[in-house]
């Protein structure tokens, strides 16, 4: 039995297919596939909804961060749902849809209490929402009105009764009559209860301040190739990710277009289920959840492409590339692993 290597993101145990396939629940807006503020993981997640502020169902497209716009109206909302292929979609809809409550609003109701209505609304408890409301950090930035859109929504972990899941989105707001870019990635954690998936807290991403850049990290931020949401983005500004993880991107750019999720900040400290450090807040680690315009999630999707781009990630100096194929013949015996975690995203991590 291959046993993983000390410092990899392989979590300590991985959901099973059965477990999969067990009656699960996610907080909703009361949508006609709710009941009692629960929705079964066998419901498609509905966009429609009079306590919902989305106007049309539809997975938001990753992009770099976007650039500051003279406009004066924010863009419509719009929900964010789960495609082909997720292990555990209810959780991910749990998740997102309190992201989506908080760090969207009209003018005027950008406070915590205000925050904490939106979530009550989707049916947590009232004394939950308010918790929840207070640690949305970043999620809720000093702006006059917000319009969460997903970029996408992955797993930082996922057991049979607990998942962390990283909702990574834009965040234009609207300040002094002007909308601005913005956008952030929250650590949501669950549990799963008998009625199904309840939030149990939320720590959003906090990159840091901008600082003077090294040639790979300038060379990444103008790389069109590579996709940046905004908090990866901020992470790189920051000069807390390790070059040998700029290089690696860029290297991997020169064959594919890789559209990332996740670099430091927004994502657990620890591999999820384990109390060992993780890669990511060290700034030695990326995920990528898209490549050449493909989700890695979807059943549809090339498993040549992904496999290929997994050697070419160990290729590139990664010591631990984690997708959702378990490939064989590393350098180490421990370079390629593959757990439900790794099903929607490949993790490409590096030892400095």
């Amino acid at each position: 039995m291959v046993l993983p290597h000390p410092l990899s993101e392989t979590p300590a145990r991985a959901v099973t297919r059965r477990a999969v396939l067990l009656g699960t629940a996610a907080w909703c807006a009361g949508t006609a596939a709710c009941s009692g503020g629960a929705m079964r993981a066998s419901s498609a997640p509905s966009a429609s909804s009079a306590a919902s502020p989305f106007t049309s169902p539809s997975s938001a497209s990753g992009s770099r961060a976007p650039s500051a716009s003279p406009r004066t109206a924010l863009p419509p909302a719009v929900a964010w749902r789960p495609g082909a292929g997720e292990i555990e979609p209810a959780a991910k809809v749990a998740a997102v849809r309190l992201v989506e409550a908080l760090g969207t609003w009209p003018a005027g109701q950008g406070g915590e209490r205000a925050a904490a209505g939106r979530a009550a609304r989707l049916g947590i408890p009232e004394a939950t929402a308010s918790e929840l409301a207070a640690q949305a950090g970043s999620l809720r930035p000093p702006a006059d009105a917000a319009v969460v859109r997903v970029i996408d929504a992955q797993y930082g972990g996922i057991l049979p009764d607990t998942a962390s899941v990283l909702v990574v989105c834009d965040q234009p707001a609207l300040t002094g009559g002007a909308v601005r870019p913005g956008g952030t990635t929250v650590d949501v954690r669950l549990s799963r209860t008998a009625d199904g998936w309840r939030v149990t807290a939320l720590h959003p991403a906090a990159p840091g301040p901008a600082v003077a850049l090294s040639a790979a990290a300038r060379d990444v931020l103008a790389q069109s190739r590579i996709e940046l949401p905004p908090a990866s983005a901020a992470d790189i500004r920051s000069g807390a990710v390790h070059d040998s993880v700029l290089r690696a991107m860029l290297h991997l750019a020169g064959s594919y277009r890789l559209s990332v999720s996740v670099v430091r900040s927004g994502h657990p400290l620890d591999v999820f289920g384990t109390d060992r450090p993780s890669d990511h807040p060290r700034g030695r680690a990326f995920d990528v959840w898209r490549v050449n315009g493909r989700p890695v999630v979807d059943p549809a999707t090339s498993r040549a492409l992904i496999t290929g781009f997994m050697r070419a990630a160990a290729a590139a100096g990664s010591y631990n590339v984690g997708g959702p194929v378990q490939l064989t013949g590393g350098a180490t015996a421990n370079q390629f692993f593959s757990d439900d975690t790794h099903h929607d995203h490949v993790h490409v991590g590096f030892t400095s």
